[in-house]
């Protein structure tokens, strides 16, 4: 069985963007097989790096894993698009079952405390997904 290349686009939405299928138009919720949403763990280590625009929602970012990190080794660090900041990294339960190569990251809602950046969803979908152009 042939599988269907995942088409997405992100629409605005309070704190960011929702997601919808771009063939059916339809909202894809965050527990939808094709794709993982996730809170990007370890956040509170780098609030500083969070202010940068590249982590507002609808950005590109980059999945880097690190095997040699001494902690886990299957670990997988979230950066901006350039890979020069780090924010975090995709929750170890998640990070042990994906290929970060097989995968692309756009941050999708953040959370924000008194006015700051203080979180972030990002969407992880295939590499070979089409993500639209966040849409407003």
């Amino acid at each position: 069985m042939i599988s269907e290349r995942v088409r997405l686009w992100l629409e605005r939405a309070r704190d960011g963007y929702r997601i919808r299928d771009a063939a059916t138009e339809a909202l894809v919720r965050d527990d939808d097989p094709r794709i993982r949403v996730v809170k990007v763990a370890g956040v509170s280590y780098r609030l500083d790096e969070l202010q940068d625009d590249a982590f507002a929602p609808g950005r590109r970012l980059v999945l880097a894993p690190e095997p040699e990190n001494e902690h886990d080794p299957n670990a997988i660090g979230i950066w901006d698009a350039d890979r020069r900041v780090q924010v975090g990294y995709v929750p170890a339960e998640t990070a042990r079952a994906l290929h970060a190569t097989e995968w692309q990251a756009v941050s999708l809602v953040e959370f924000r405390e008194d006015g700051r950046r203080a979180g972030l969803r990002v969407l992880l979908a295939p590499s070979d997904a089409w993500v639209g152009t966040p849409r407003t």
